[in-house]
């Protein structure tokens, strides 16, 4: 039983590896501080160090303690798609490009976050095309997801 552990907490501590190497974080925090429980009540707010709280190697900020223990029973509901990247980028060209925080959509209870500077909203042109785009996202996100 031992080396059984051993295993689980070495793939445990490889996925975190890998995770901060892949998500859009800066300093290992996601969602340029917002809150991610918040997109889903319609509104992102702005989290608060004092409510932090590390999943799998990616630190998170919330608005509330509340906020904080809705992520913590269920995270990967509120994790946003391909790592916190622009979804329309990860769709159209397979690339990490940055996001605006508060450009955003749910989809099927999935956060999706968009590139939105310089007169050029990709959420714009995901609703488009989302379909396709969706399809192809989530094949090309594979790639980083190892």
């Amino acid at each position: 039983m031992p080396l059984l552990l051993g295993i689980f907490f070495n793939t445990m501590a490889q996925t975190a590896e890998q995770r901060q190497r892949h998500f859009n974080t800066s300093k290992h925090l996601a969602l340029q501080g917002y809150d991610p429980v918040s997109y889903f009540d319609g509104t992102p707010q702005e989290g608060d160090e004092k409510w932090s709280h590390t999943y799998l190697g990616v630190r998170y900020h919330f608005s509330s303690a509340a906020n904080r223990a809705r992520f913590q029973a269920a995270p990967e509901k509120f994790e946003p798609a391909y790592g916190g990247w622009c979804a329309y980028a990860m769709g159209e060209t397979g690339e990490k490009v940055k996001i605006d925080p508060e450009t955003f959509k749910i989809v099927a209870g999935r956060l999706y976050l968009f590139y939105n500077f310089w007169g050029n909203n990709t959420l714009t042109d995901w609703n488009k095309n989302e379909a396709a785009l969706k399809t192809q996202a989530d094949l090309n996100w594979k790639k980083f997801d190892r």
